[in-house]
């Protein structure tokens, strides 16, 4: 995997993230990426597992939402008259089902994490990964609707 990337400089995790929103913002800097054939299929690996990652991240807020929707419209339902119970309460299904959604983005996000790791242990510069960053905000959505189902009787 020598030349893949030699170029690249050697930074900690917050200078690379930060480089790498200011690439997003204003275009990228520093010289052209060395474009050979290793380098691109690096960088298709690398742009696949984020593609995966949110993958995961829009099941799980799919799920996420899907629940705290049920939950909502039940509770709603439950002002206008009686509520008949089946086999499981829609507050139940709901809680259930966001719980469900936060499994997803959070083991999609491990699995994302590993695959990341396996690549940079190759000897590859990788940078910070935008994904990661998109699914903890979506876990943090989840973790407040999953608290709202929990608290809110």
């Amino acid at each position: 995997m020598e030349g893949i990337n030699d170029s690249a400089p050697e930074v900690n995790a917050k200078q690379g993230l930060m480089a790498r929103l200011a690439d997003l913002l204003w275009g990228p800097s520093g010289p052209p990426k060395n474009l050979d054939g290793n380098a691109l299929a690096v960088d298709r690996t690398r742009l696949a597992f984020q593609r995966t990652m949110m993958a995961w991240i829009r099941t799980g807020l799919s799920m996420i939402s899907f629940g705290f929707t049920i939950y909502k419209f039940f509770d709603v339902q439950a002002g206008l008259g009686p509520l008949r119970e089946g086999f499981i309460s829609p507050r139940a299904f709901g809680f259930m089902m966001i719980l469900t959604g936060l499994c997803a983005v959070l083991f999609g996000g491990l699995e994302h994490r590993r695959e990341m790791r396996s690549l940079r242990s190759a000897g590859v510069h990788i940078p910070p990964s935008l994904a990661n960053i998109v699914g903890a905000l979506v876990f943090l959505l989840g973790v407040l609707g999953l608290l709202a189902v929990i608290f809110r009787q």
